[in-house]
Parts: structure tokens; C-alpha cells; sequence
């Protein structure tokens, strides 16, 4: 009897504390989002809604290449990120991990591009890659417009997105590094384990959950490409660039067809959610499989 009283006061400060969340929740992601959704059932522009027209968005949708073109471009620009990011992040952590005299110069350097905005970011590219006076160009001895190259527009983006973000990455694999107790690197080093021997039986182990948690989260962040292409290239050229979120931004405020954007936006959540779900079920079949 005394536990359940002991349970039940406990409940009323932990509900007052998770209470400002919970509003802010309601008010600001989920009651916009059904809002989100009931006007992609209607034709609707900025300033007005118009009829309810069922799902007559949607089908126009799927039958939309131009969204669909969209999508391939921002899953294209999900390739070329995500496992790079996570590699890229995973190495560097070692690095700031081994060498333990510089940690804290090589953290700083490595983590210091994240913190710039991403305007300070795009300039900063866009001045390294230009034609005729940035020094890509300067160190490889040609004149190339990158962002105006059909086939090298998008790894540009790619690579500009890689630089600016691996800080993240390279913060979440060395508090994963450092929360593995030495102990079990000298037991095994008595035992003759040395280099990479030591990362695969225990670095690699006891960092695979930090691992599959990394590339979840940058999936998503990935998936949800915007600015970097907005200001770098504008979609071009010949929307090689143009991802989702662009092609919703300029349906909502170029077209003024806010109805299809909110279900181009809906349609979009539902795919992100797909692809973490599908990475979910992955990660616990492979964990199983493991075990």
C-alpha cells in the first residue's frame, strides 16, 4: 500500500514537469501537422483554403514526375552523405582518441565548421569552388564551374554538407569511446591483441548501437536537404539539385498552391518514417542475427 501511495506521488511532479513539453508538443508540432494534413485535402492557397477535394492532391502526385524527380535527387544526396558522414565521424573520433595530447585541438578543429550558419557555410564553398579564382580549381590546374556541371553539382553539395556536419558524428563515436572501460583494452593486450585486432573484438562491438544510431539520425538530416542547395545552386542546373523540400517551398510560395504542397509534404513525412522504420527492423534483425 505504501509503494502504490509512493508511485502515485511521484506521478504528480513528474506530470507537472512533462507538462510544458507536452504543450508545446501539441501546440506547435502535433495540431500543425493535422492541420498540415487537412489541407492537403483541400485546394488551397496561402491566404485561403478553398474546397475539400478528397485525396485528388495525392493522386496528382503520384503521377507528378517532377515530384518524383524530387525524390530521386534528395535520396541521391542521402547517398553520398550518409555513410560518408559516418565513416568520416567514426575515423576522426579515433584520431581525437588516440592521440591524447592534441585532443583538444584536433575536437576543435574538427567540430569547429558545425557551429558556423549555413549561409557562412555555402560562401565558404562557394568561394573555394569558383571557376576561375577558387582554390579547387587553383590546386587542380582547370577551370571548372562546379555548380553549373550536371554531373558534379550534387556530389559538390555533397561534399560542402560533409565538411560542414562530420563535427556531430565525430562528438556522438568519442563519448561512445570513451565510455568503454580501459580495463577490457589491457586484459586483452596481455592476452597479445594489438591494432585492429583490439578494434574489432572490442572498439567495433561497443560502438555498433552508436553506429546504427548515427546513421539514422543522418538519414533524416539528409533526407531533409533544403538550404544547402536553395543557396548554393538554386535547384540547377536543370533541377539536378532541386530536392523535396525545395520543390514543396516553391509549389507553396512560387505557385501559391498550398493544398499540393501540404500533401507533397505529408507524402514526404511518410517516406522519412518508412526509411527509419525499415532501418529499425534492419538493425534488430542484424542484432539478433549476432547474437
Amino acid at each position: 500500500m505504501a509503494l502504490t501511495h509512493s508511485r502515485r506521488g511521484d506521478a504528480l511532479p513528474a506530470a507537472m514537469l512533462l507538462a510544458p513539453f507536452a504543450l508545446a508538443f501539441l501546440l506547435f508540432f502535433f495540431l500543425p501537422a493535422l492541420d498540415t494534413f487537412y489541407m492537403s485535402l483541400t485546394e488551397s492557397s496561402l491566404t485561403r483554403t478553398n474546397a475539400f477535394i478528397g485525396i485528388d492532391n495525392y493522386v496528382t502526385l503520384v503521377q507528378d514526375p517532377s515530384f518524383w524527380a524530387a525524390v530521386g535527387n534528395t535520396f541521391y544526396f542521402a547517398l553520398l552523405t550518409v555513410v560518408p558522414l559516418t565513416v568520416l565521424g567514426l575515423v576522426m573520433a579515433l584520431l581525437v582518441h588516440r592521440f591524447t595530447r592534441a585532443s583538444g585541438w584536433l575536437q576543435g578543429a574538427f567540430f569547429l565548421p558545425f557551429v558556423l550558419p549555413i549561409s557562412v557555410m555555402t560562401l565558404i564553398a562557394d568561394w573555394m569552388l569558383q571557376p576561375s579564382s577558387g582554390v579547387v580549381n587553383y590546386v587542380l590546374g582547370m577551370q571548372r564551374a562546379w555548380f553549373a556541371d550536371l554531373t558534379w553539382a550534387m556530389p559538390m553539395v555533397a561534399i560542402g554538407t560533409i565538411w560542414w556536419t562530420v563535427g556531430f558524428n565525430m562528438l556522438m563515436f568519442l563519448a561512445g569511446l570513451r565510455n568503454i572501460p580501459l580495463e577490457q583494452y589491457e586484459a586483452a593486450a596481455l592476452d597479445g591483441a594489438r591494432g585492429f585486432t583490439l578494434f574489432r573484438a572490442i572498439t567495433w562491438p561497443a560502438l555498433r548501437p552508436v553506429v546504427g544510431m548515427a546513421l539514422v539520425l543522418q538519414l533524416i538530416a539528409s533526407m531533409k536537404i533544403f538550404g544547402q542547395t536553395y543557396i548554393m545552386t538554386t535547384g540547377g542546373p536543370f533541377n539536378t539539385t532541386r530536392v523535396t523540400l525545395h520543390y514543396m517551398y516553391e509549389t507553396a510560395f512560387t505557385q501559391s498552391d498550398a493544398g499540393y504542397a501540404a500533401a507533397i509534404a505529408v507524402a514526404f513525412v511518410a517516406i522519412v518514417i518508412a526509411l527509419s522504420l525499415l532501418h529499425a527492423g534492419l538493425v534488430r534483425w542484424l542484432a539478433r542475427r549476432d547474437a
